[in-house]
């Protein structure tokens, strides 16, 4: 009795190693999903519950799962939203002008693989952004690359791009993601470059990736803010061509959020 007690303790003591080793080497070859999972079932004792083939099944599900969910954050990061919005969070009031049915069928991201832009139009505060930022959260979580720029910074950083000489690196930056979203379009009207700047991305885009634009002016006023009516016509008849048009009515949700908090 007293030797397999002791040969008991003695295989514990092994086992243990082994088990330190792995978690070790896991880390090492970055495989932090199986390394939790692993580390959890060791500190739970929950090993014996599962037949080999199960637990070995339950480490890659959980690798699997860490990847998935750390893919995901980059995207999100990489990104550049403003700020976080989700599906769940849209209100649905008959003042508003969207039909619920028709949003969350935008959800599913279909207008990404079909290439198709979505122009979201309404007064300050009507949930322009937040809409177009859901929507942008909600394709990066199906695997979409999504770049997110304020209109006005957008222009301001190409401009600088063409001093320093990389303005074709962040146009082929754009080009690359999946989904491109433009915010706050038109708050003031478009001088000649960046007009130019915009028919070039907007060209690069036709027929092979999305594009959401959020604007407070009307689509057909769009033209005045372009400006030249050449170049105009040409940014127009790509954007505009078998889009999805969103115009959201109402009161400021911003308003009305900080109506409830008082």
């Amino acid at each position: 009795m007293i030797i397999s007690e002791e040969r008991n303790i003695i295989d514990n003591k092994i086992n243990k190693i082994m088990n330190e080793s792995t978690l070790t080497k896991m880390n090492l070859m970055k495989f932090y999903g199986m390394h939790g999972a692993f580390k959890t079932a060791l500190e739970t004792g929950s090993t014996n519950d599962y037949t080999q083939d199960e637990f070995i099944g339950y480490l890659t599900e959980a690798e699997w799962d860490d990847r998935q969910n750390r893919k995901i954050e980059r995207t999100i990061k990489n990104a550049r939203f403003r700020y976080k919005a989700a599906a769940e969070d849209i209100v649905y009031e008959p003042s508003r002008n969207i039909d619920k049915n028709s949003i969350m069928r935008l959800f599913e991201s279909e207008y990404i693989h079909k290439a198709k832009n979505i122009l979201i139009t309404g007064s300050t505060g009507v949930g322009k952004s937040y809409l177009a930022t859901a929507l942008g959260y909600q394709a990066c979580i199906q695997g979409y690359k999504v770049l997110y720029f304020n209109s006005s910074r957008l222009f301001a950083k190409l401009k600088m791009a063409k001093a320093d000489g990389s303005y074709l690196k962040e146009l082929a930056r754009i080009q690359r993601n999946q989904l491109f979203i433009l915010d706050d379009f038109g708050l003031q009207p478009l001088d000649n470059q960046s007009s130019m700047m915009l028919l070039e991305i907007i060209e690069d885009r036709q027929g092979k990736n999305a594009a959401i634009i959020t604007s407070q002016i009307p689509v057909n006023s769009w033209y005045d803010i372009i400006g030249e009516k050449t170049v105009a016509d040409a940014i127009l008849d790509r954007l505009v061509h078998d889009a999805h048009r969103l115009e959201l009515n109402g009161e400021s949700m911003r308003k009305n959020k900080l109506n409830k908090n008082l």
